[in-house]
């Protein structure tokens, strides 16, 4: 597998004082490569990811695009023997940088146009009612009728427990980080990723490959903004509360308000804004 860190070498200048100086050292950066994701040997999608969790982040953009909805509808993943290099040593290796996914019998094969085009690209050019519309359609758990209820004061705690396991951006200042949190704000699982949507993907993913969806009662949380894509793959997991520590965009509240998803950004320190469903936060 490959490595989520690596060592590179960087210049320092200080310009603190009236005559700027600068320093050489090493550092460590976020690794970023290439995973392919082909179902039953055909190529879906190519996403830049931070590597490990893989299998995870396979499974919860598989979930979060509607091709699967359960776990059983995957009867194998691996790393595809064939993607290998030339290595220095003069051997083949594997890159582990690409996944095929074998769906189980029944479970109907993604479209072609998906390798093309997905419904979650910021670059497909459909507009706001069209993407709530078709998601309103693919949605398996509809969170609307969730009856959870969580003190203000335990999502505004939610940032800090998510920064307390970011151990790889501590050493990069370059990840994304995503959480699921249960009803009482005791952490289910966390990931991270170069890429927020995959931070999600592998945490989602995560939750299906542990049976623990629909999230009913669950907090998704994730340390950037909240876009329509994270709402939308909240939907998909049945998330009734997805909180962001900054801003979220026009469509991601449109989209929370019509769905019934409880909508928090800019989570951070004592305060927090609710853009949708605010009666299930207790401020008493």
């Amino acid at each position: 597998m490959g490595r989520v860190t690596q060592r590179t070498k960087v210049t320092v200048v200080d310009v603190s004082a009236e005559q700027p100086v600068s320093r050489t050292r090493t550092d460590s950066v976020t690794v970023e490569e290439p995973l392919e994701l082909r179902v039953g040997g055909t190529p879906l999608t190519v996403t830049m990811r931070t590597p490990g969790h893989d299998i995870d982040l396979v499974h919860g953009f598989l979930l979060t695009e509607g091709i699967i909805g359960d776990a059983a509808d995957v009867t194998l993943a691996r790393y595809c023997e064939g993607a290998v290099v030339s290595g220095e040593s003069g051997f083949d290796e594997n890159t582990y940088n690409v996944i095929d996914v074998t769906l189980a019998p029944g479970v109907a094969q993604p479209a072609p146009e998906l390798a093309r085009s997905f419904f979650t690209s910021s670059s497909c050019g459909v507009c706001g009612k069209a993407s709530i519309e078709q998601l309103r359609a693919r949605t398996r758990w509809p969170v609307r009728d969730d009856p959870t209820q969580w003190p203000a004061a335990l999502i505004a705690a939610l940032p800090e427990k998510l920064r307390a396991e970011q151990r790889s951006f501590d050493k990069t200042g370059g990840l994304h980080a995503a959480g699921l949190f249960g009803p009482g704000g005791e952490l289910l699982a966390v990931r991270e990723d170069v890429g927020r949507h995959n931070a999600v993907d592998k945490v989602l993913g995560w939750a299906l490959l542990a049976g623990r969806l629909p999230a009913a009662g669950c907090v998704l949380m994730v340390s950037g903004r909240a876009s329509f894509e994270l709402t939308q793959k909240a939907l998909m997991a049945g998330v009734p509360c997805l909180a962001a520590v900054s801003a979220p965009s026009s469509l991601a509240v449109e989209t929370a308000a019509d769905a019934g998803l409880t909508l928090a950004g800019f989570v951070r320190g004592s305060t927090l804004n609710v853009y949708s469903r605010g009666d299930r936060l207790r401020t008493t």
